[in-house]
């Protein structure tokens, strides 16, 4: 009996990829307004009534779409940060840290145009995302916050200025959001995230044509004044040690 709902689970897990593979092959064709099950069925060569016990609707569909978009530039941008902190266990450079998340979210953005319109792109006529997309999308938020909490709890951080008009908004949000850290921290830590996703957005969506050419290297040099926006200090090299000569 395990055997056969084994089977089954497996086919189930199967057809629900599949089905979401053909999902996005069609939202880099046609954009997501037009995504339908029908069209998804018969390219599949099901019958339409068939998809719906995997996904009772279009939004149920896309809604799986934008979970799994979420969750891929998430665990990119987490991949990023363990890599950096393998090179730096002591902490030395948080900014550090900070670039590598941002260019491996950069990087996973341009390898998937298409799912990352789907998720910072404009809105699709109709939908409404529900609140289940909210841990996914928060992933790579979290980890340009846990970059701000290593310094904070290591090297430090400069605390950047904050006029009096944004006190009460900083406040909040740092109530809300990471209230371990300063507000004024907090507050140019969301501030640094739109403006990270507008970078990305201009480039994914062509805004820099003629504008940007060596784009990498734009990018790297405003995501490193993100950082110091921030208040994330990048470590000195430290000075080479002068070699001892063998009479010594």
């Amino acid at each position: 009996m395990s055997t056969t709902r084994g089977v089954r689970a497996r086919a189930r897990t199967e057809m629900t990829e599949a089905i979401k593979a053909e999902a996005r092959r069609q939202l880099a064709e046609e954009g997501a307004a037009k995504l339908s099950l029908r069209a998804v069925a018969r390219e599949l060569g099901v019958a339409s009534s068939a998809l719906y016990r995997y996904f009772p609707s279009r939004d149920e569909l896309l809604t799986a779409l934008i979970v799994d978009a979420y969750n891929a530039v998430g665990a990119s941008a987490e991949a990023a940060y363990e890599k950096a902190v393998l090179g730096d266990p002591e902490g030395r450079c948080p900014a550090a840290r900070w670039e590598a998340v941002c260019v491996a979210v950069r990087e996973w953005a341009l390898a998937h145009p298409h799912e990352y319109a789907l998720i910072y792109g404009s809105p699709v006529p109709g939908y409404s995302a529900p609140e289940s997309t909210v841990p996914a999308a928060a992933r790579v938020a979290g980890q340009l916050v846990q970059v701000a909490r290593d310094a904070y709890r290591g090297p430090g951080i400069a605390e950047p200025r904050l006029g009096d008009e944004a006190g009460v908004e900083a406040r909040r949000m740092a109530e809300e959001l990471a209230p371990d850290l300063p507000p004024a921290v907090v507050f140019a830590l969301v501030t640094a995230w739109a403006q990270l996703f507008g970078l990305i957005g201009f480039e994914v969506f062509g805004q820099f044509h003629r504008v940007v050419e060596d784009r990498s290297a734009f990018f790297v040099q405003a995501v490193r004044q993100l950082a110091h926006d921030v208040g994330l200090v990048r470590a000195k090299p430290e000075p080479a040690r002068p070699r001892r000569s063998p009479r010594d």
